[in-house]
């Protein structure tokens, strides 16, 4: 494999170790085609950010259910996340238009595709998504005060949530870290949750994004069940049992590529 940027080659190695439980320092140095000297840096700054343990060699897991800051997540999924933020794109109504938008990496690729949209007023939690849209002149941002979360660039909290509740938007796209029938939209910090299900009171409708290696997935916090929502846009890696308990639940399910 060629030398990947940096945030690639740690997705990879964080990645390789939740599924395989740990990795070698010199199978790694090889793979990625970088000194043994890179990767023991990697390894250190994950270790730091308490993703893994380094070990003689190498690393391990410490948790397989930790939450990969949002800088890692960019990597993984990258063409089936595209793909659902492009399908989403053009399912929206056009003109006027009041879209909420919650953190995650594949509302941020939606958020570039409509960044050159007029008559659209977006409301985000999100500093990456408001970051991106802040020097659009033709459309309308609003951004939600609240504590940051480094792990997913949101603001949340009670402060958040006051801002959202005094909004009404048209259509809410949120982003998970799981979805299923039985445990509805699901992330891992019930903090996020909150401030996410606020948006999603305040919307007519709501569509959630999420690539196919959430579909089933449930996570420590509940945000809604799947009634709440109007619209899942997945790919065509989400398991097929998973998509049809959800259908049956009585959520519309677009599944894109395959």
């Amino acid at each position: 494999m060629s030398s990947l940027r940096r945030a690639d080659r740690v997705s990879a190695i964080l990645e390789r170790v939740a599924g395989h439980g740990s990795v070698d320092a010199g199978q790694l140095a090889e793979e990625f085609d970088v000194s043994p000297a890179t990767i023991r840096r990697d390894l250190q700054v994950l270790e730091d950010q308490r993703l893994l343990s380094r070990t003689h060699g190498g690393a391990v897991a410490i948790d397989v259910a930790y939450e990969l800051p949002v800088r890692y997540r960019v990597g993984q999924h990258r063409e089936e996340k595209a793909l659902v933020a492009k399908t989403v794109a053009g399912l929206l109504p056009k003109g006027p238009l009041t879209l909420g938008l919650t953190g995650g990496t594949t509302t941020h690729l939606l958020a570039r595709l409509l960044a050159e949209r007029v008559d659209l007023t977006v409301v985000t939690n999100a500093l990456n998504i408001a970051a991106e849209l802040a020097l659009r002149p033709r459309l309308k941002l609003i951004m939600t005060g609240g504590v940051s979360r480094t792990q997913s660039y949101e603001l949340v909290g009670p402060i958040a949530d006051q801002a959202l509740k005094g909004l009404n938007m048209a259509v809410a796209v949120v982003g998970v870290d799981g979805i299923s029938a039985r445990g509805g939209l699901t992330t891992h910090d019930e903090i996020e949750a909150n401030t996410n299900a606020t948006m999603i009171r305040r919307a007519d409708q709501v569509i959630v994004v999420a690539d196919g290696s959430k579909i089933g997935k449930i996570c420590l916090a509940g945000i809604c069940p799947v009634t709440d929502v109007s619209m899942l846009v997945t790919d065509a890696t989400a398991d097929p049992a998973g998509v049809e308990a959800i259908r049956r639940a009585g959520t519309e399910v677009t599944v894109v590529g395959g």
